[in-house]
This record gives structure tokens, C-alpha cells and sequence, in this order.
């Protein structure tokens, strides 16, 4: 699944040739992505593209008339095609634009989406309750040890809870934890201030480092471009279990936490 740094990839990609540029057709080939897609989209033409931005995994396409919500889901993928190749069997919505470019939706497995918005954005039920952009000022040590206070549960279940902090998926969580030095099952709301300084430093980093570089291709992933993201090379520990530490040459472990793939080096981190 597309986390945080492989969506930021692919704005940084399509924002330079949607901004500016008027709609001039929406065409919806599959409306049934992960929620159907609404006929009031097609309000989308003739309108100039104002902005395109991000707030968690969310892409938000910005006009007079409304916002664009777009999702990548498990599977999906957005690219700038010019020229414009015939279309696929997951190819399911494209936006024609004045430049003779057209922004493509695809997505094979549909858990993506597309949303056409026209109320406040803090009104939109997906985007209202999201807790703080990692990259940014606002996800410091004290609002994450506010945000963990008595909290039971793991630590790297907490950290991709999207209430506590947003875009922290599961192959960050397990590098950052590792830089941080903090074991996965850990409870979350008993770490240390100065523990959780040190984790706020190193989500902020690792996710600095995926996007610089492309974001991560496991499976599906491309950038906007079509290359694959090549932070898949520097993973410490995601998918590198029963391999040796990178630190310590200790076996690293394998487990399952909250049902996702956990991997940690039982010597390095505590």
C-alpha cells in the first residue's frame, strides 16, 4: 500500500503539470472505486487548478469549485501522460487538461478513490479527526506524549494510529522504531520523554529519506514518472526478517503486531 512518503512522491510529481491548468474533461471509464464515484465530479471541467496538496495519504486536487479527493488505496497509481496512451482495463478516471496532458487514475484492486468535495475541508469526515503531519512543527515529543497518556497498547500500533500522527504506515513505523531503538511491543504510553524526542526525530528523518528518495517500490508502487522508489534499499529491518541486524549482527524477529508484518532486533531495541 502507497504510504505517506510514496503519496508526497507523487504529488511532488503531478502538482508541476496539473497546477494552473484548466479541466477540460473528466472522463470516468469505472465509478465503483472504493466508494462510487459522484456524477458532480464532471463540475471539475472548465475550472483551474488552484493547488495541489496533501494532508495524510489524501491528494487534494483545488479549485473554485471544489476539491478533488484522490486516494491511492492498496494498488492505485497516478500519472501525467502526454502523450496519451490508449487506456487499460484498471485505467478508471482521467482529467484532460488544456495542455494536452491527462492525469490517470490507476488502480487494479479499486480500494482507491476518488472524492469531489465542495464543502469546508475540516467538514470532510475523512479529513477532520487526522492528528498532525509528521513532517511538520506541530509532531513534537510533547504532543506525542499527550497524545499516548495511559495508552496500553504498542508503541508501533500507536504510531500508525492516524488520530496520534498521520502517514506513519507500517514499513516507517518498523524503520523508525529500530532507529529510535525502541522495541515494537513497548506500551506506548511508558516511554520516556526523552525516548519519545528521540522517535519523533526519527520518523521525521526515515520519511525525509523515503521521499528524497522515490518513495518505496515493494510491489505496486511507481512514481509519478513511472520509476520505482528506491528506498526499498535502505530498509533495516521491513522485510528482513530472520536476516542480521544492520547494527549488531544480531538475527532479527518477525512478528505480527495489529496484523501487520513487525520486524525488530530483539538485542538493539527495548
Amino acid at each position: 500500500m502507497p504510504e505517506l512518503p510514496e503519496v508526497e512522491v507523487t504529488r511532488l510529481g503531478i502538482a508541476p503539470h496539473l497546477e494552473g491548468r484548466v479541466v477540460e474533461e473528466v472522463i470516468v471509464r469505472n465509478p465503483r472505486l472504493r466508494w462510487p464515484v459522484d456524477p458532480l465530479i464532471q463540475q471539475l471541467v472548465g475550472q483551474t487548478i488552484l493547488s495541489v496538496t496533501r494532508r495524510a495519504k489524501y491528494l487534494l486536487v483545488d479549485t473554485e469549485a471544489g476539491v478533488l479527493i484522490l486516494h491511492l488505496g492498496m494498488s492505485g497509481s497516478l500519472r501525467v501522460l502526454d502523450p496519451v496512451p490508449e487506456p487499460g482495463k484498471h485505467d478508471h478516471l482521467d482529467l484532460v487538461l488544456d495542455s494536452g496532458a491527462v492525469l490517470r487514475l490507476n488502480d487494479p484492486r479499486r480500494f482507491g478513490a476518488a472524492i469531489w468535495w465542495q464543502l469546508p475541508l475540516d467538514a470532510q469526515p475523512l479529513l477532520n479527526k487526522l492528528g498532525p503531519e509528521p513532517l511538520t512543527a506541530a509532531f513534537n515529543a510533547e504532543q506525542l506524549a499527550a497524545a499516548l497518556k495511559g495508552k496500553t497498547s504498542a508503541i508501533k500500533t500507536a504510531l500508525m494510529d492516524n488520530h496520534v500522527v498521520v502517514g506513519v504506515g507500517n514499513i516507517y513505523a518498523n524503520e523508525a522504531l529500530f532507529a529510535a531503538g525502541i522495541h515494537p511491543k513497548r506500551a506506548a504510553g511508558n516511554l520516556s520523554k526523552a525516548r519519545l524526542a528521540k522517535l519523533v526525530e526519527e520518523v521525521k528523518a526515515v520519511l525525509a529519506r523515503a521521499i528524497q528518495q522515490g518513495g518505496t517500490t515493494l510491489k505496486d508502487f511507481t512514481q509519478a514518472d513511472g520509476k520505482p522508489g528506491y528506498f526499498v534499499q535502505q530498509l533495516n529491518v521491513y522485510g528482513r526478517g530472520g536476516q542480521a541486524c544492520v547494527q549488531c549482527g544480531a538475527q532479527l524477529k518477525e512478528i505480527k503486531l495489529g496484523q501487520r508484518a513487525t520486524v525488530y532486533c530483539g538485542h538493539c531495541q527495548r
